[in-house]
């Protein structure tokens, strides 16, 4: 093996930053120094700043009121869109439950469109036709009429169903949706959206607002249901069996719909507004103005 006669040995206590004189001179190294965090730039702020001032006229300009409740929420989404999507719904539906659907003649289907079409008049809606789709559709399931027992019963579930729609809930929650999206972009800049981030988007906004938009179209609905002249009262019954028939139910902050107890306890808080407006819808007089028009054609009704 051919070795350098050139190397040369030095003794183990020289300094490791001595150098021979005959090595060459390299410069040292120097630890590369870390960059600035990019949310610690001007620059980063001045665009952040500037997007979230448009954000901010975006949201302020489509701010909308909630009839009835007068409750200022962010909507985004037009009628037409809302009404496409809808209009899809519907198909999806009439495709699983279209063969099952009852016909006009059928007694129960009847029953549904007499009080259907007392709170639609109401209401303002023209009906289409107990879930109401954005568009006006109006679908019962039969399972449901053991438990509203009376029309005032069901008076109390299809008011609460078109308060949804009056409300706009449908597209005011796809609204939500987005701001919660955009949320958790703009975070995850910063940290990275583990699970407790994710649990609390869901159980810390997501599921409240459920909750909200659901008590807030009971409230709407008991309204509905007294200007149309049926009795409010029934509303907490329908809640009371309610409770009997889903036994086992989750807690009210793992659901989207507040528990039977709490929506029983606002509905006897509003009861003597719902009484007062079914008071001033002058119902006595409805009724017998109806009972005159019965009379009237009482003899026709006989001969066919």
């Amino acid at each position: 093996m051919y070795i350098s006669r050139n190397i040369q040995i030095y003794n183990n206590r020289t300094q490791l930053s001595e150098r021979p004189p005959h090595f060459p001179s390299y410069p040292q190294y120097e630890r590369f120094q870390t960059a600035v965090p990019f949310y610690q730039k001007q620059m980063f702020w001045v665009y952040t700043s500037a997007v979230g001032g448009l954000g901010g006229i975006y949201y302020v300009s489509h701010l909308e009121t909630v009839p009835i409740t007068k409750r200022r929420r962010f909507i985004d989404i037009t009628p037409k869109q809302e009404e496409k999507m809808a209009q899809q719904a519907y198909h999806e539906i009439m495709t699983r439950y279209g063969k099952n659907i009852l016909p006009p003649w059928d007694s129960r289907t009847k029953f549904v469109r007499k009080v259907a079409q007392q709170i639609v008049r109401v209401s303002g809606m023209q009906e289409k036709n107990a879930f109401v789709l954005p568009g006006g559709k109006v679908f019962v399931f039969t399972g449901i009429l053991p438990i509203v027992k009376n029309e005032d019963g069901l008076a109390a579930v299809l008011g609460h169903e078109i308060g949804h729609q009056i409300a706009r809930h449908s597209a005011e929650k796809l609204s939500f949706v987005k701001i919660i999206f955009l949320a958790q972009l703009f975070l995850s800049i910063f940290m990275d959206p583990g699970v407790l981030a994710r649990l609390f988007m869901e159980f810390g906004l997501m599921l409240p607002f459920s909750r909200k938009c659901e008590i807030e179209a009971d409230y709407i609905g008991l309204l509905l249901m007294s200007q149309a002249c049926y009795d409010p009262r029934e509303a907490s019954k329908i809640w009371e069996r309610m409770s009997v028939a889903q036994k086992g139910s989750p807690p009210q902050f793992l659901s989207t719909h507040p528990a039977n107890e709490s929506r029983i306890h606002k509905i006897q808080k509003w009861m003597p507004e719902a009484l007062h407006k079914r008071a001033e819808s002058d119902c006595v007089h409805e009724y017998a103005g109806f009972m005159d028009t019965m009379q009237h054609f009482r003899g026709q009704w006989v001969r066919w």
